[in-house]
């Protein structure tokens, strides 16, 4: 892995590498929900364990991966694609009985809310959850609700929820007349909102929010406020709600948040020619620093477009920066950052918590489902639909469960 490493300018260093996962022995990682069971990262019949399990399911199952996801992972998803898209990719297959997705809980929550009644969606580690959704409780976005109506703002300000957040949180999104969004159509659910609105009330991801508003709406950074859940009030006075158009939760990506403007400088003077190109996760100042902007199926696209001998230098996670260099070796492909800078949560699905839920489907258990609760999933359909609903998008939500 190390040279994998250095090929795209990454420096392992030995902490980042022991707090990810790598190089430690992952027998003493049991995860949650994984009995004694779980097979050892050392055992060489992994992968033919992997594959005879996955042969006797046949099509019982169907296996999602999630592009920033490890190699060995991947190199046994039926299909693979950012959250939404699989989610969409297993209602597609209600002959599936079992869905394993390998991603991270809120996107098995996804799949859930969006398979039928028959299919049991697993998560082979419930442990791989995701630092952004979680900085958004329930509890907290409601306070923050009562917080606006308070003030009397409540009535002309719409939620729209990143599609990484909870089932609560797009519950409530339904429940409030509000729709969700991707990193490719946030400009379209913000557009819509605003039709329906004075402000928006925006979560969890406050640099997607912020970047699709100012960038691609051409709102003013200073109608853009962060409500500050931690903080009294969100740290905010009424005047400032009143004023913003763009209510941003504070909540961040951990993995593209730490890029920074002189990760974009040093790649320049690095790299002649290089074209800097990232997620619209990142901080806004990297963001406007970049030659491009997009999900992670535009980058995906835009690598595959770009012409031979080209320099790009991408600022997204690392397993999947890693891939695209393996995949188009005709370009230099180079990680932004000069650190590890992996998603360690979905990390946390390798090939010993893989190994272990086929092969307990197959002796008839059904580890770690993930089930939304009727009434969550009803509200996350209602705002999912509304989302599905926008010009362009030109798809559908599964019929309701």
């Amino acid at each position: 892995m190390s040279s994998d490493l250095a090929a795209l300018g990454v420096t392992p260093t030995p902490l980042a590498l022991l707090l990810l996962g790598r190089d430690r022995d992952l027998a003493s990682e049991r995860g949650v929900e994984c009995p004694g069971d779980l097979p050892v990262a050392s055992d060489p019949d992994l992968v033919a364990r992997a594959q005879r399990a996955r042969a006797a399911l046949g099509d019982r199952a169907f296996v999602l991966g999630h592009h920033y996801q490890r190699d060995e992972v991947i190199g046994f998803a039926d299909v693979t694609g950012d959250s939404f898209k699989l989610a969409q990719q297993a209602a597609a297959r209600p002959e599936a009985e079992f869905v394993v997705f390998c991603g991270v809980h809120f996107m098995a929550e996804s799949a859930d809310i969006l398979t039928a009644a028959h299919q049991q969606v697993v998560l082979p580690d419930l442990a791989a959850g995701c630092s952004m959704a979680d900085m958004a409780a329930l509890r907290q976005v409601e306070d923050a609700w009562s917080a606006l109506e308070a003030a009397g703002l409540a009535g002309g300000t719409v939620p729209v929820a990143y599609m990484n957040s909870s089932a609560a949180i797009k519950s409530f999104t339904g429940r409030n007349g509000g729709t969700i969004c991707t990193s490719s159509n946030a400009d379209r659910s913000l557009r819509w909102a605003f039709e329906r609105g004075e402000r928006v009330l925006f979560l969890p991801d406050q640099h997607l929010g912020r970047n699709t508003a100012v960038l691609q709406l051409g709102i003013g950074l200073d109608e853009c406020v962060v409500w500050d859940p931690h903080k009294p009030h969100g740290g905010l006075t009424v005047e400032q709600l009143r004023d913003a158009k763009m209510v941003l939760w504070r909540g961040h990506c951990s993995v593209h948040g730490r890029f920074s403007a002189d990760n974009v400088r040093d790649v320049r003077e690095r790299v002649p020619g290089v074209n800097v190109l990232v997620h619209p996760e990142c901080r806004h100042e990297v963001v406007t620093a970049a030659d491009s902007v997009g999900s992670t199926e535009h980058i995906i696209r835009t690598l595959e477009a770009a012409p031979a001998g080209s320099s790009w230098a991408v600022g997204t996670e690392l397993n999947l920066v890693s891939r695209l260099a393996q995949q188009h070796p005709d370009k230099q492909i180079v990680f932004l950052d000069k650190t590890v800078c992996y998603c360690s949560t979905m990390n946390r699905i390798d090939l010993p918590h893989l190994v272990w839920a086929l092969e307990s489907l197959v002796e008839g258990r059904v580890p770690n489902r993930i089930v939304v609760d009727d009434d969550t999933a009803h509200w996350a359909r209602v705002a999912l639909e509304r989302m599905l609903a926008l010009p362009g998008d030109g798809t559908t939500v599964p019929a309701q469960r």
